[in-house]
């Protein structure tokens, strides 16, 4: 429930106002290690025991209970979760490369499964599952948080699912966790991304305050899109482009467009000109991601200097563009590889089935 939501819920037990916000607390507070009731709803409460009896009797909590835990090389921690109902989500802990900038960054799930089909992503071949609830969404940042010993800094919706699908929930989540009675995030840390749902863009730009936006390109034309993306068929790039165009940004944010590169699919010299050209009137910056393989597709990561090379013909156009250097590729944490499931090893192999050199 959200704080107002909670309000509405005391008024019909005839309960004070005040109630609310100490329920509140008591679910998202920083008490029992920053997990709230999540952890444990028998732990003290400054809210009285017959209140608290009557809402885990009306409502009882379903807790994730934390999974494996695996720490990568490079510090990235994958954390497996288990729901109530003996379903699998995953979250990802990224530390930041530069020590100096102390950002902590979570990847948080928003469904098990997904039930987009896109080509180079290994939560596709799960299928769609169910939708992660709200109160399963804050879990996951509730727990990152007893797990890394500190708040992270940023929150990203590019976990397992596609947020559009399940806007309900993750709205509730991002109303919860931008509550000064709980974690009191801001609206600036977060950031919700799509593969290219539009209806959820319009959806998600009516909210006040709003998030970030990032949107998964990962293509330049029509044709190639519909090939890695199959919800180009619904929406394709120019109306995609438009619903950007729509959503309002605070002063000084920026749209955050996403492209998985793929050797000779989407990575040539012509697709990064017209990456520039596509993006070239929004307020705009690219980030290049380099695949991240598992068990199954045919596809090739780019070499290091042909990444190199988009990066500077896209930026020549104007764009700020950034190398997402692959964190936790060796748990299978990094982008478009989270499936809550023990990978087979992973063939390098072109996409017609030819050696990679």
């Amino acid at each position: 429930m959200t704080p107002a939501e909670l309000q509405t819920r005391m008024r019909t037990l005839g309960l004070p106002a005040y109630r609310a916000e100490q329920v509140f607390r008591w679910l998202h507070g920083p008490g029992n290690g920053g997990m709230g009731a999540v952890k444990d709803p028998e732990a003290p409460a400054n809210i009285p025991a017959e209140l608290r009896a009557a809402l885990l009797a009306e409502n009882p909590t379903t807790a994730l209970k934390l999974g494996p835990v695996q720490k990568s090389a490079d510090g990235t921690q994958k954390m497996g979760f288990h729901t109530h109902d003996g379903r699998t989500i995953e979250a990802v802990l990224i530390p930041d490369d530069d020590e100096e900038r102390d950002r902590l960054t979570l990847c948080v799930s928003s469904q098990v499964g997904c039930a987009l089909d896109c080509a180079f992503c290994a939560t596709a071949t799960l299928g769609f599952g169910r939708h992660l609830t709200a109160g399963e969404i804050v879990q996951q940042i509730y727990w990152a948080i007893e797990i890394a010993g500190r708040r992270p800094t940023n929150l990203v919706f590019m976990g397992m699912g596609e947020p559009m699908h399940n806007l309900d929930n993750v709205t509730r989540a991002f109303t919860n966790l931008l509550h000064p009675w709980g974690a009191n995030f801001s609206p600036r840390r977060i950031t919700v991304s799509t593969a290219g749902v539009v209806t959820g863009i319009d959806k998600l730009a009516a909210l006040d305050p709003r998030p970030n936006l990032a949107i998964s390109l990962n293509a330049t034309t029509d044709e190639v899109r519909n090939f890695v993306m199959p919800i180009n068929k619904k929406w394709n790039i120019e109306t995609l482009l438009d619903a950007t165009r729509r959503f309002p940004l605070a002063h000084g944010r920026k749209l955050t467009f996403e492209y998985v590169l793929l050797a000779d699919v989407n990575d040539s010299d012509a697709d990064a000109r017209r990456l520039g050209e596509l993006l070239g009137d929004l307020p705009a910056m690219v980030n290049v991601i380099p695949w991240n393989p598992f068990a199954g597709p045919q596809f090739r990561r780019p070499s290091d200097a042909r990444i190199r090379s988009f990066q500077e013909l896209v930026r020549a156009s104007g764009l700020p563009c950034y190398i997402r250097t692959p964190r936790g590729d060796d748990i299978d944490a990094a982008c478009g590889q989270l499936a809550a499931r023990e990978q087979a090893p992973i063939p390098l192999t072109g996409r017609r089935g030819e050696s990679a050199s």
